[in-house]
């Protein structure tokens, strides 16, 4: 019979901090799928399609890569990382709606930021105040 100790908890036990990374993942993946497809239907010929259909998404992917990412290689402060996730999560919105799914973009909008607000607050918020105890205090010194 397994214990409770034995059971595996998500991420520093917050369900909900782990079902939102979960979901941010997804929507960096329809971002990058938005910019292919658009760049694949508004490009004039052939060879323009096909240049923006995968030099979109992989510009993405290096921006991200480099500044967004968790393990980037350059991690500058929030508001740069909010502005490159912006381009990205928000040029897939923005692509979505160069292919005529309005309704689908607004909405793809609307959960990026739902999502990555509730990602800020969570990275702000150490585990064990998500799991409802008592902050602790620290003095300068110690930090």
């Amino acid at each position: 019979m397994p214990r409770e100790d034995d059971s595996i908890s998500p991420i520093d036990g917050r369900p909900w901090y782990a079902a939102n990374e979960f979901l941010a993942f997804l929507l960096e993946l329809a971002a990058l799928a938005c910019l292919s497809w658009w760049g694949f239907t508004i490009g004039a010929d052939g060879a323009g399609r096909v240049l923006l259909g995968v030099g979109t998404p992989l510009s993405a992917i290096v921006l991200w890569s480099l500044f967004a990412a968790p393990k980037a290689r350059w991690r500058p402060r929030l508001p740069l990382v909010l502005v490159v996730k912006t381009v990205v999560l928000g040029g897939g919105a923005a692509a979505l709606y160069g292919v005529g799914h309005h309704v689908a973009a607004v909405t793809m909008a609307v959960v990026v930021i739902a999502s990555t607000g509730v990602a800020e607050a969570f990275r702000r918020t150490p585990a064990t105040l998500a799991a409802g105890q008592a902050p602790v205090a620290r003095s300068p010194e110690s930090g």
